[in-house]
């Protein structure tokens, strides 16, 4: 074979190759995760990450940021404020996966606390819409509907501590409630609620019963879940240096067509 042959089949390897690092790298990106304190009788708490205090002093309720984790299992301690993480309430192990999100929530009162791990959808509702997902973190209220208000029902029989699949529903004003599962009794009235195009509403049924209590999160997109994150001078030097040989292999094959053609 000639040199010529060679130049242009090792040119056609490292160009399979420059197609197939973005892949590498998109599988490094991060996972979001953001906590929440749904937990209605528990005292403000520290999160603890693989034994580092991450976030602190958090009171009930409260759901923080989606914080931006590398893939892979990660050791989740809540404690209370000031106490170290042997004091921890929860201690749980969950494993995070690139491109994805979750939200991390201390669920029931203190006496049965526990982590309630849920994956979300941050990718963008279609042009003109919103998108609305309903959180039952109130441990000792039944199963609920959400309907709007003298209109259909949107979710049915949502019982503790599940999310509702995702509602795509256009921007606009709505009355929605929250009764109990196959009745007509309002025990959250969310009366006229604006939705926004292109925000995802989080619907969180909180504390007890009695004191059962509605909070809304809003949060932005993320346009393409598992694109590629910034990375570093060092993880981006193996792409550069793809670049600069497959340059130097295009150079080289001219050279030697010019040469083969004389």
């Amino acid at each position: 074979m000639n040199v010529l042959k060679l130049a242009w089949r090792a040119l056609a390897a490292l160009a399979l190759a420059l197609a197939l690092v973005p892949a590498v790298f998109a599988q490094s990106g991060t996972a979001k995760v953001r906590v929440i304190h749904a937990s209605p009788d528990a005292p403000a708490v520290d999160v603890f990450v693989n034994g580092n205090r991450t976030l602190t002093n958090v009171p009930f309720f409260t759901a923080s940021d989606y914080l931006d984790l590398a893939p892979g299992s990660y050791r989740l301690q809540i404690a209370p404020t000031g106490q170290p993480a042997s004091a921890a309430v929860i201690d749980a192990t969950t494993t995070f996966q690139a491109g994805k999100a979750y939200s991390v929530a201390a669920t029931g009162p203190v006496a049965a606390i526990k982590p309630t791990v849920i994956q979300d959808n941050l990718s963008a509702p279609a042009s003109g819409n919103a998108r609305v997902r309903v959180y039952h973190f109130s441990s000792d209220a039944p199963a609920v509907d959400v309907k709007v208000a003298n209109g259909a029902t949107l979710i049915s029989n949502l019982a503790f501590p599940d999310a509702s699949a995702y509602l795509d529903v256009p921007a606009g004003v709505y009355n929605l409630q929250v009764t109990p599962a196959g009745g007509s009794a309002v025990v959250i009235d969310l009366a006229s609620t604006t939705l926004e195009s292109g925000k995802i509403y989080s619907v969180f049924a909180t504390n007890l019963v009695a004191q059962i209590t509605p909070q809304v999160a809003v949060t932005t997109p993320v346009a393409a879940p598992g694109t590629l994150p910034a990375t570093s001078e060092g993880a981006t030097a193996p792409l550069a240096l793809l670049a600069g040989m497959a340059a130097a292999l295009i150079a080289m094959a001219v050279l030697l067509r010019r040469r083969a053609a004389l």
